[in-house]
């Protein structure tokens, strides 16, 4: 199984021409780990349809559950799609704590995602505040099945889902999350998928580590926690550090 490399630039960089830069450095490095990885990027949906790459897949950081209408600010799957975005976000941390992303509106994001062959990375974490008050599994397997509700193993399965651990406190803080804690909550999550689906299913599923990833830590969470992935923020808009990490992830 090859290890999936997320770069999500957020809200960066400010000019298309800082972007391909970035993505055309990438793209060079990528193309060393290309038989052991595959590294998506995840840019603003102003600059996807100026990106385009061998090595490197493209993915979206949000999208709406709805193909088209009245949803002034929006970018539906179908966008995305046409856009060349093998992949898509959905439920990050910043839109269930900025914009009030819900459970809810979760689940509908994942089917938007399925029924237009767009693989969902969801990610799930808890708070500081969760954490401090033993709420994290809780907290995750709540997530998790909501965000899943209704939707059959077999769409799972053919479409690649993958779980993203953030634990919201460790988000841009530089404080990542201790291995043998990682390892636990993957397990849990395994545990959670396992429960719903099927045992095989959950074995075959890519699950990711995200929060404070850096290239001196990015190793441990693939080979001590046993990730079989990473999604990575700030650093991945440093390409040397990005590729140092895709480097140790593999």
């Amino acid at each position: 199984m090859k290890k999936l490399i997320v770069a999500n630039w957020k809200m960066n960089p400010m000019s298309l021409a800082s972007a391909k830069l970035i993505f055309n450095a990438l793209e060079k490095g990528a193309k060393k780990f290309s038989k052991q990885s595959e590294v998506v990027v995840c840019s603003p949906a102003v600059y996807l349809f100026s990106l385009a790459g061998k090595q490197i897949k493209l993915g979206g950081q949000n999208m709406f559950y709805e193909d088209s209408g009245a949803f002034t600010g929006e970018i539906s799957p179908a966008m995305l799609k046409n856009s060349k975005c093998q992949y898509v976000i959905i439920g990050h941390s910043e839109r269930r704590g900025y914009f009030n992303e819900t459970d809810e509106t979760v689940n509908k994001k994942i089917k938007g995602a399925i029924a237009h062959k767009i693989t969902p990375i969801l990610c799930v974490g808890e708070t500081a505040s969760e954490k401090k008050q033993g709420k994290t599994k809780e907290v995750l397997k709540r997530q998790v099945l909501a965000a899943l509700k209704a939707v059959p193993q077999k769409k799972v399965k053919t479409s690649g889902l993958c779980v993203a651990y953030e634990p919201r406190w460790a988000i841009g803080t530089g404080d990542a999350c201790p291995t043998t804690e990682a390892q636990t909550i993957k397990i849990l999550l395994e545990k959670i998928i396992a429960q719903k689906y099927s045992r095989p299913l959950s074995q075959k599923m890519r699950f990711l580590y995200g929060g404070s990833v850096n290239g001196d830590n990015a190793q441990d969470f693939i080979q001590e926690a046993k990730f079989q992935g990473l999604l990575i923020g700030g650093a991945s808009l440093k390409p040397a550090e990005f590729i140092r990490i895709i480097k140790k992830a593999v």
